[in-house]
């Protein structure tokens, strides 16, 4: 009997809806009366994480509050971003990482789970953590699942990883 093949469906974060949202945030950081002189900053590195620096806890807070505000504006979901523990930094100034992570908010994997079950297609679909694992015997099925899941629209950026 052949060994099941499987693939895990997981969202990925659009870099380009982060930069819009950080260029948004800086233009507010810049124009609000109460943060304009703080000296803060929002940098992106690399593809996956967010810098924040600020003078104190409470401006960094703030900062947060805005950039969070456009992120949602961008439609970057919130649920895809861990926020490490604030550290000190030189000049007794505070920095925190935004980490940009994969991940499937439980709604749509309830859809992906119901959508794999409608098809009547010979797999099965089901929800581990913020991933979606479908697994059949046969490859092609697969392939057939993924083209459905791209041809609907999810309101996501879907991956599909770990096809083994």
């Amino acid at each position: 009997m052949a060994a099941d093949s499987s693939f895990d469906v997981v969202s990925k974060v659009d870099v380009q809806e982060v930069k819009n949202a950080l260029d948004q945030a800086t233009k507010e950081l810049l124009t609000r009366f109460d943060l304009k002189n703080s000296k803060s900053t929002m940098v992106l590195e690399g593809q996956d994480t967010v810098q924040l620096a600020s003078e104190d806890e409470y401006t960094l807070k703030a900062i947060i509050d805005i950039l969070q505000t456009k992120f949602v504006k961008r439609n970057v979901p919130l649920k895809n971003l861990e926020y490490e523990k604030i550290e000190p930094a030189a000049g007794s100034s505070v920095r925190q990482k935004i980490k940009l992570k994969q991940g499937v908010s439980s709604d749509v994997a309830k859809k992906i789970v119901a959508l794999v079950k409608e098809s009547k297609k010979k797999a099965q679909a089901s929800i581990q953590g913020d991933v979606v694992r479908i697994t059949s015997k046969d490859r092609d099925t697969l392939q057939e699942i993924m083209a459905m899941l791209r041809a609907k629209d999810l309101g996501l950026d879907l991956q599909f990883t770990n096809y083994r």
